[in-house]
């Protein structure tokens, strides 16, 4: 016997809001919490000359356990959970432009496209600027300096805390650069994850409307 059976197509009328965001970010955080390090980690890796600081990643989580503890792991940590807000936009942006395309075209391949292309739009112009502020400050290690900028510690020789370090980071880019300091990389990040989106969702659209056989015994 084969069971058929279609893929039900959540719509943005269908969806409980409050549970919607409330799960979305603390789901994500946990992920985030799980992962950052190893973005850290990763991004100095990038980031060296060589091999002048770490030989490799798990060289790289020792020296810097040992020369900031736990926290050095979490450098930028608090501004990069501000992305947080993008991924919940893209969500509402993706099932908005839907709604809206469909007073236009009951198309889902039509839909699914303007909708995944506008809300990689609206996600990444969230995302890039508090990407390159954590970035500069994933940077900051005591010793030799790694990054364009450096955070200048307090006259007593102590390192100035948290959002402290983020004020200090955005002056030196608006010094720098200004405006356009915080959007570095943000075109190819547009050309990456706007095709990307908007041909993704028409193919998971396209996969959900076509009927799965299901043996059953």
């Amino acid at each position: 016997m084969e069971d058929k059976r279609n893929i039900q197509i959540i719509e943005w009328e269908h969806l409980d809001k409050k549970k919607f965001y409330v799960f979305g970010v603390a789901m994500t955080m946990m992920i985030r919490v799980s992962v950052y390090p190893f973005t850290l980690i990763r991004t100095r890796l990038q980031v060296q000359k060589g091999k002048s600081l770490y030989h490799g990643t798990f060289d790289a989580f020792i020296k810097i356990l040992r020369a900031d503890g736990v926290t050095g792991l979490y450098r930028g940590f608090l501004v990069n959970t501000f992305t947080l807000i993008s991924g919940q936009c893209y969500v509402t942006t993706y099932e908005l432009t839907r709604k809206f395309v469909a007073d236009y075209s009951q198309s889902n391949t039509v839909k699914s496209l303007v909708a995944g292309g506008s809300a990689s739009l609206v996600a990444q112009s969230i995302t890039v600027p508090i990407d390159v502020v954590s970035q500069h400050l994933m940077m900051q290690r005591k010793g030799e300096r790694m990054g364009r900028f450096q955070v200048r510690g307090s006259p007593e020789g102590r390192g100035i805390v948290a959002f402290g370090q983020t004020k200090d980071i955005i002056r030196q880019i608006l010094r720098a650069d200004g405006l356009r300091g915080f959007y570095r990389g943000y075109v190819a990040s547009l050309l990456t994850y706007i095709p990307n989106s908007a041909v993704w969702w028409p193919f998971y659209h396209f996969y959900a409307d076509k009927r799965c056989p299901v043996s059953a015994y």
